[in-house]
C-alpha cells in the first residue's frame, strides 16, 4: 500500500474524487487503483469561510508499488508501514483475576483470554442491560442503586459517557484496542477519525460483544461481585476476596488486575487497610456547562454550520490564570445532556453523555479548575477523595435533594445574582433541576477562577459568553484524585503481583489509555 498524506479534501467528497486525486498524485491512470482506504480524515475550520477536510489514505495499486513511488519524488507520498499487535503467551500457574471491568479491566482480560489464561473478572455493578435499567430509572425517579450506576457496571463509568477515543498516542496497543472496538460492533469511521467516538447508545453493545468473546476463551465474568480485601502475604499477591449477595468467597492467584475505576471510593479505602500504597494526584473540579448546539456550530462553523458531513460541533480550551490555576474544558459532548453520575448516597456529580448522533438540542462541557495540595488542607492519600465528597454533599443539598442538581444562568453567575427564569438553553439534566448559585456549592477559589477564565474564553470564542447559557453542578469525576503507587514491574509498591492500572488507579485518562494501560498490565503478567 502507498500512503499519500496532507490533502485537502473538499466536504462534498466522494469514492470517485478520492481516486481522482490519488492517481494525480501517483502519476498513475486511475484504473491502476484497486483499493483507497482513509487513514486519516480532520476538519480543518481554521477559516470557516473555506472549511475542508486535511486527509491521509492509502492506495492499492495493480502496477509494481516500487515503481510508482520512485517517480513521485515527494515527501507527502511514501510505502505504508503495517503495524500489527502480537498477542504474547505465556502459561500461568493460576487464572490472573481482574477486579473491575471498564476498559482497564476489559483489555486487560481479552488479551490475558487470547493468551489462554482464562481470566477471573470481577465487576461490582451490573451487566450492561441490568445496569441500564437502573441508571434510567436513576434519572427518571432519583432513586440511587450505589453498587450500580453511572460509575460502576460492566464497561465502566465510559460507558455513559460520549465514547470518545482521542488520544495523544499511536501505537501497537492503539491499533489493537481499535480494531477489537469495530470487531465487536463500533462504527467502522472510528480508525480514521481523529476525534472519533462511539456514543452510549452503541458502546452498549460493543461491551458485550467483547465480554463474550473473553468468556468464549475460557475467561469467567462476574457481576455484582465487589473486591473486599487483598489476601496479602510476605509482600506478594495470594488472592482476593470478595462479596456476592452477602456472602464471602475467595479467588486465590499469583496475579491481580486492579482495574477499580476512578469513583470506587471504598474500595480504596479498603486497599489502604490493606497496605497498598497510595498517594495525592492532581485532579479538577467545576460544572458542566450548556450551549445550544446551533450556536456551537455556527461559531465554529460559520455558514457550513449546516452541511451533512461535519456535523454537531465541539470545542476544546485551556485558560492558565495569573493565580497559577489551569482552567479548562473536558469531555465535550455535542448535541448531548448532562447526566446525574452519582455514586454515593446523599452525593450529587455529574457527566456529559452523548450518543451516536449527537443530534440533541445543547452541547455541554466539563469547566474545570485544576485542585492544588493546598485547598484540601491535608497531606493524606484520601484527602482528594475527601474534597469531593464536601462538594457532592454541597451541591446535593443546594439542588433541594432527590439528586436535583444546582443550576444557575451563566450572567448570573458572573455577576453573582439568583437565577429566576430560565432563558434560551434549558438544562438537560434529569432528574430535575433547581436554581441556586454555584457559589453554595463550589469553594471561593474554584468560582473565581471560573470566573477569570470564562471572560478570557468568550474572547477566544465569540458567542462562548452567551448569557443563557446553564451552568450545572457539580462536575467532580473528571479523573482520580489518588494514585496507587507502582514500580517499573507495574506492580504496587511491595506487593508482587498486583497491579493497579487505568483511571481509578491514576494512569490514564479516557477510554483508550485506560484500555492501552489495562493491555501494558496484562502483557507484563505473560512476560
Amino acid at each position: 500500500m502507498i500512503k499519500i498524506t496532507d490533502l485537502k479534501i473538499p466536504l462534498d467528497y466522494d469514492l470517485k474524487f478520492l481516486m481522482f486525486i490519488a492517481a494525480e498524485r501517483l502519476g498513475i491512470d486511475s484504473g491502476c487503483i484497486k483499493r483507497i482506504d482513509i487513514l486519516k480524515r480532520a476538519v480543518n475550520n481554521k477559516d470557516i469561510a473555506n472549511i475542508f477536510f486535511d486527509m491521509d489514505i492509502s492506495v492499492c495499486v495493480s502496477s509494481d508499488e516500487n515503481e510508482v513511488l520512485s517517480f513521485c519524488g515527494s515527501k507527502f507520498i511514501s510505502k505504508q508501514a503495517v503495524a500489527t499487535y502480537k498477542i504474547p503467551y505465556k502459561k500461568l500457574n493460576e487464572r490472573p483475576v481482574v477486579v473491575g471491568f471498564g476498559p482497564a479491566g476489559m483489555f486487560a482480560a481479552l488479551i490475558l483470554a487470547e493468551a489462554g489464561c482464562k481470566p477471573i473478572i470481577i465487576e461490582r455493578g451490573s451487566d450492561v442491560d441490568a445496569r441500564t435499567e437502573k441508571v434510567e430509572l436513576f434519572w427518571r425517579t432519583g432513586v440511587l442503586d450505589t453498587q450500580t450506576n453511572v460509575q460502576f457496571g460492566e464497561g465502566g463509568a465510559g460507558a455513559f459517557s460520549d465514547g470518545k477515543l482521542k488520544t495523544g498516542f499511536k501505537n501497537e496497543r492503539k491499533i489493537k484496542i481499535i480494531d477489537e472496538l469495530i470487531d465487536s460492533g463500533a462504527p467502522p469511521e472510528i480508525k480514521y477519525l481523529t476525534k472519533p467516538h462511539i456514543g452510549t447508545d452503541k458502546l452498549k453493545s460493543v461491551v458485550k460483544n467483547i465480554r463474550e468473546k473473553i468468556i468464549g476463551l475460557g475467561g469467567e465474568v462476574h457481576f455484582n461481585t465487589e473486591l473486599k480485601s487483598l489476601i496479602i502475604k510476605n509482600g506478594r499477591v495470594q488472592g482476593v476476596r470478595v462479596s456476592r449477595n452477602d456472602k464471602c468467597h475467595e479467588f486465590l492467584t499469583d496475579n491481580v488486575v486492579l482495574a477499580i475505576g476512578h469513583s470506587a471510593r471504598d474500595t480504596l479505602e479498603s486497599l489502604q487497610k490493606d497496605g497498598v500504597v497510595l498517594e495525592q494526584k492532581p485532579f479538577a473540579v467545576g460544572v458542566r456547562i450548556e450551549h445550544k448546539q446551533t450556536l456551537i456550530n455556527r461559531i465554529k462553523y460559520g455558514d457550513f454550520a449546516c452541511h451533512p458531513a461535519l456535523g454537531a460541533a465541539d470545542y476544546r480550551m485551556v485558560v492558565h490564570l495569573k493565580n497559577g490555576r489551569g482552567v479548562y474544558t473536558f469531555c465535550m459532548c455535542p448535541g448531548g445532556t448532562v447526566v446525574a453520575a452519582a455514586s454515593e448516597k446523599d452525593r450529587l456529580t455529574t457527566n456529559g453523555m452523548s450518543e451516536y448522533a449527537r443530534d440533541g438540542r445543547n452541547a455541554n462541557t466539563a469547566l474545570l479548575v485544576t485542585v492544588n495540595n493546598h485547598d484540601l488542607g491535608s497531606d493524606k492519600p484520601l484527602a482528594g477523595l475527601e474534597y469531593q465528597r464536601r462538594i457532592e454533599e454541597a451541591a446535593f443539598v443546594a439542588g433541594g435533594g432527590a439528586y436535583k442538581a444546582p443550576v444557575q444562568r451563566l450572567e448570573d453567575f458572573l455577576i453573582k445574582r439568583n437565577t429566576r427564569a430560565f432563558g434560551d438553553v434549558v438544562p438537560t439534566y434529569m432528574p430535575g433541576t433547581s436554581f441556586a448559585e454555584t457559589d453554595s456549592y463550589l469553594p471561593e477559589h474554584i468560582t473565581e477562577s471560573l470566573r477569570q477564565a470564562i471572560a478570557e474564553m468568550g474572547e477566544w470564542m465569540p458567542g462562548f459568553y452567551n448569557p443563557d447559557a446553564i451552568l450545572t453542578g457539580a462536575e467532580t469525576r473528571s479523573s482520580s484524585p489518588v494514585r496507587i503507587t507502582r514500580g517499573d514491574s507495574l506492580e504496587a509498591t511491595g506487593i508482587k503481583g498486583l497491579y493497579p492500572c487505568g483511571e481509578g488507579a491514576g494512569y490514564a485518562g479516557g477510554i483508550i489509555s485506560a484500555a492501552a494501560d489495562g493491555i501494558l498490565c496484562a502483557e507484563r503478567i505473560l512476560s
